[in-house]
């Protein structure tokens, strides 16, 4: 079996939810902290091995290939200022051996059409998928290296799940599945966004995946289902028929950066992390419990 090399970043999407900062700035470009997001899923593949990025892209994107692209003007200003960890950052938010590819979905027309829309960069080979509103905080051992380690071991497509609120399984992809190891499922069927009272779990599939080639065959075969989309969800429920597909609880928190509340939740927990910040923001935060409560 080929290794996973090459990951797909599926970013076309308007960001409605956050209206008006995403008028003319994607929202994987939204900062957690000092961080766009669409770094922290970057800098998850790369730890997982991945040395070829595809980012599917839209109109008004432009400032994701210039966020990856080397700042000329930029890097003389800093070094000019003698600026060194400054410019160490800038330098290398992507180590020299990974290459960026550039895809443009000329049409939103689901998350199924945009990964379908890096079938010619792919090829054969299997490869990974990451949602940039999906950040997971899992340590040194990120997602995506557990994900890619189970697909070492079983050799077949692997999604990303997590147990979500019964009330919330109208937003997500639902799998039905059967236990096979501690954290592992065989997914028997999957249906995305099932109505709360027809959900076959509550095991949701999140912002990760691990796919074979031959889902794109049956992508290029899926008609528009939800949403009037291409769905992912109807693809990996044909890909089902024909191959093994696991399910992987993963190990680590996830926060949905694609809603105002999960944003938030994000910018603070990785606020009390950061280095430069967490003292004084840990400080903060107290005061204003007490300033609240009094």
């Amino acid at each position: 079996m080929k290794p996973i090399r090459k990951a797909v970043f599926p970013v076309a999407g308007l960001g409605t939810r956050f209206l008006p900062a995403t008028k003319a700035n994607p929202k994987e470009m939204l900062p957690i902290v000092d961080k766009p997001l669409i770094q922290f899923a970057a800098e998850e593949a790369v730890a997982a091995g991945i040395d070829v990025l595809i980012f599917i892209i839209g109109r008004n994107k432009s400032s994701i290939p210039d966020h990856f692209d080397k700042a000329f003007e930029l890097e003389a200003i800093l070094e000019a200022g003698e600026k060194e960890d400054m410019l160490d950052v800038v330098r290398n938010i992507l180590p020299p051996h990974v290459d960026c590819v550039y895809i443009r979905q000329a049409e939103a027309l689901g998350l199924g059409h945009a990964v379908l829309c890096a079938q010619s960069v792919v090829g054969d080979e299997p490869f990974a998928v990451l949602l940039a509103d999906d950040l997971i905080d899992a340590g040194e051992r990120t997602c995506l290296n557990q994900m890619v380690d189970m697909y070492n071991q079983h050799h077949c497509s692997i999604l990303g799940i997590e147990q979500v609120p019964h009330q919330t399984v109208n937003r997500y992809g639902i799998i039905d599945s059967a236990p096979i190891a501690e954290s592992l499922f065989r997914v028997n069927a999957i249906v995305e966004k099932p109505p709360i009272d027809k959900a076959p779990s509550n095991l949701a599939v999140v912002g990760r995946y691990i796919l074979t080639p031959r889902i794109f065959k049956l992508l290029e075969q899926t008609q528009r289902g939800a949403g009037n989309e291409i769905q992912l969800t109807d693809g990996i429920a044909k890909l089902l028929k024909e191959e093994s597909v696991l399910g992987y609880e993963f190990d680590g928190k996830r926060f949905d950066c694609g809603s105002k509340s999960g944003y938030l939740k994000a910018t603070v927990e990785f606020a009390l992390q950061h280095p430069e910040l967490k003292e004084e923001f840990d400080d903060y935060l107290q005061n204003l419990i007490k300033t609240m409560n009094s």
